[in-house]
């Protein structure tokens, strides 16, 4: 809170729940029908809270979207399952691999040669089935 030269904190008067006292204590001059203007646009507290979803209520769908994905909570969940997906997706490479002949048998393949090297194996297959 800032004080003017002629202030102290015992001064100041103390909080209210009314949205029109919540910025009351916030160092303008005048109170706010006088001037029309807070100079402390955030309320504080559980005012704050309620404030928030005042504020969400008007927003797009997809504006409210981008808010909740821009949390660092949802950014942390975000990343354990995308960790878990690509974990899932690298062992289904891996099983995929051990399938496919190639010579040497361990040779490291990456997952584009390991896609074409299936579906040259699953054309020969075919091939020798159809004989």
């Amino acid at each position: 809170t800032m004080l003017n030269s002629e202030q102290t904190e015992l001064d100041l008067p103390p909080a209210h729940s009314e949205p029109e006292s919540v910025f009351s204590d916030c160092g303008r001059m005048g109170s706010a029908e006088e001037s029309g203007v807070a100079l402390c646009p955030q309320p504080r507290g559980a005012e704050q809270g309620e404030a928030v979803k005042k504020d969400l209520q008007h927003l797009s769908r997809e504006e409210r979207r981008r808010r909740r994905r821009a949390t660092a909570k949802y950014r942390t969940a975000h990343a354990t399952r995308e960790r878990i997906r690509v974990e899932a997706f690298n062992m289904a490479f891996a099983e995929l691999r051990k399938l496919l002949p190639t010579l040497p048998p361990d040779k490291k393949l990456s997952k584009i040669e390991i896609l074409r090297l299936a579906i040259c194996y699953i054309s020969y297959l075919n091939h020798v089935l159809d004989v």
